[in-house]
C-alpha cells in the first residue's frame, strides 16, 4: 500500500499536511513502520524515543516492531517526576521546552530517536542531548518527513538520519 497517498495535503502546505491518516490503515502503517526503520534493520538498538506528540506514534509502533523498550521525550511540565530539560526555539519561532525523565536507562544506550516531522532540526536537537545526556549513544533519527535543509545539515552530518517522504512530495 502507498501509505504517502493516505496524508492529508488540503492545506496545501508542506508542514501543515496531515499524516494520522496512516495510523488508521493497519497495513499502511506498517508499511511505514518498516520504510522507517529500514537503515537500522541490522543494528542495535536499545530503546526507541519519540517526541511529544505524533513521535510518541510512531516511536511506540517502532518499539513493538523491534521488540524494545519506548521512552518519551515530553513538552515542558508534563512529567511528574524528576528530569532533565532541554529549551529550544521551534520552527514558529516559539520557546519550548522538552522533558526526558532522569536516569532512563544505563549509559551506553542505544538509542533511535524518533518524530512525525523535522523541518527545522530544533526538536530534534533539544531530544538528542537529552538522550546523549543521559548516556545513550544515539544510532539515528527517523522521521516520517525529514527536511534535508540549511537548518537541520548539522544533524545529517553527525548522525545517520532518514524520511521516508520525499522532499519533492
Amino acid at each position: 500500500m502507498d501509505y504517502l497517498s493516505l496524508i492529508d495535503r488540503s492545506k496545501l502546505h508542506y508542514k501543515r499536511s496531515d499524516v494520522t491518516p496512516i495510523f488508521a490503515e493497519p497495513a499502511a502503517f506498517a508499511a511505514l513502520v518498516e520504510d522507517m526503520i529500514a537503515p537500522w534493520k541490522n543494528e542495535k538498538i536499545d530503546r526507541v524515543v519519540g517526541t511529544d506528540a505524533l513521535g510518541f506514534v510512531v516511536g511506540t509502533a517502532i518499539a513493538l516492531k523491534l521488540g524494545v523498550g519506548f521512552v518519551p521525550v515530553r513538552k515542558g511540565g508534563k512529567l511528574p517526576v524528576k528530569k532533565e530539560s532541554a529549551s529550544f526555539t521551534d520552527y514558529s519561532g516559539g520557546e519550548k521546552t522538552f522533558e526526558l525523565r532522569a536516569n532512563p536507562w544505563p549509559a551506553g544506550t542505544r538509542v533511535l530517536l524518533t518524530d512525525e516531522w523535522i523541518e527545522t532540526g530544533a526538536t530534534a536537537r533539544a531530544a538528542v542531548e537529552l538522550i546523549e545526556r543521559a548516556g545513550g549513544v544515539v544510532v539515528g533519527i527517523a522521521a516520517i518527513a525529514f527536511r534535508k535543509n540549511e537548518k537541520t545539515a548539522s544533524l545529517w552530518a553527525k548522525y545517520r538520519c532518514h524520511g521516508v517522504w520525499p522532499e519533492q512530495v
